[in-house]
């Protein structure tokens, strides 16, 4: 047994049903489901009594949770007393981040782990999603955020964004009306896309759900190419590209170029926080808490 099953059977407890467990870890069910039929198969009993409301503990079960209690708040406590003899010296813990991160995100996170963990120093690094996950494997970053989850085994992660898209149009397109623009009815027009390599899960997506409406993605992008504002901008002024831009967009609008929603939102952005799972980082761990929308901190 490692921490790890211990973590999952006690949510399960908390919870009450494997699913519910999955959803306040992250994880997938049969992930779940696996964690308990391994445990069952290491203690030869079973665990659970399950029914159609969901799940309980046996007698066995109770006594597992209560161990499995006692083991996590040592281990918490011998982190603690190992932690005293911590070096002074100042931490870095490197986070990167793509582009068109909404802006209310990291500022409170940040300012929430400084009042926690004083002597650690972020090291914020603009960088596509590959080029993060890249930079989490070879030990370069602590904390990614990513626009597709990890498929990787090796790194945990936590969906801390969901940005419905609209776009971006030259103030004289005549395609939107009060609820927005359909997306099929930007065919025609050139979509500023960018490189395939810089996340290729969310440009598949992207790519798919263009097609689906009628819209041509285009040509490929060389990678390099960075949808930076002002090329958007630039671009969409012409009256001949459309570019895809959150609500919330950090960036004012210049004269000529208007933002509207996309009728039904096709197109979700997400954002993923990813780090590696055998990751013990109390910093780290904490900043995650900070980013959870789900399970803020308590004030």
């Amino acid at each position: 047994m490692d921490l790890r099953e211990f973590r999952v059977f006690l949510a399960i407890a908390e919870r009450g049903s494997l699913s519910g467990a999955a959803r306040r870890l992250r994880v997938s069910q049969p992930a779940v489901s696996q964690t308990v039929a391994a445990l069952e198969q290491q203690v030869g009993v079973e665990l659970l009594e399950r029914s159609s409301t969901g799940v309980r503990l046996t007698e066995a079960g109770v006594v597992l949770a209560g161990e499995a209690r006692a083991v996590l708040a040592r281990y918490e406590q011998a982190l603690s007393a190992v932690g005293r003899f911590a070096l002074s010296a100042d931490t870095r813990l490197r986070v990167g981040v793509p582009l068109e991160l909404p802006p209310g995100l990291l500022p409170s996170a940040f300012a929430a782990l400084a009042g926690s963990h004083p002597r650690t120093r972020t090291e914020v690094r603009h960088l596509t999603s590959a080029a993060q996950l890249d930079a989490l494997r070879d030990g370069d970053l602590e904390l990614g955020l990513l626009r597709s989850h990890p498929m990787d085994s090796d790194f945990d992660a936590m969906l801390v964004v969901e940005e419905p898209l609209g776009v971006l149009l030259s103030a004289s397109d005549q395609r939107s009306d009060s609820a927005g623009v359909r997306l099929e009815k930007l065919a025609g027009l050139d979509w500023l896309a960018f490189a395939r390599a810089d996340s290729p899960p969310w440009f598949d997506e992207v790519n798919a759900v263009l097609r689906s409406h009628g819209v041509d993605p285009g040509p490929a992008v060389p990678p390099g190419q960075f949808l930076i504002a002002e090329v958007k901008f630039a671009a969409v002024s012409s009256g001949q590209a459309f570019a895809f831009a959150p609500r919330d967009w950090s960036q004012p609008l210049p004269a000529g170029v208007l933002w509207t929603p996309l009728v039904g939102s096709p197109l979700i952005r997400r954002t993923w926080a990813t780090w590696p799972a055998d990751s013990r980082r109390r910093d780290l761990a904490a900043l995650i808490a900070h980013l959870d929308p789900l399970d803020p901190p308590a004030a």
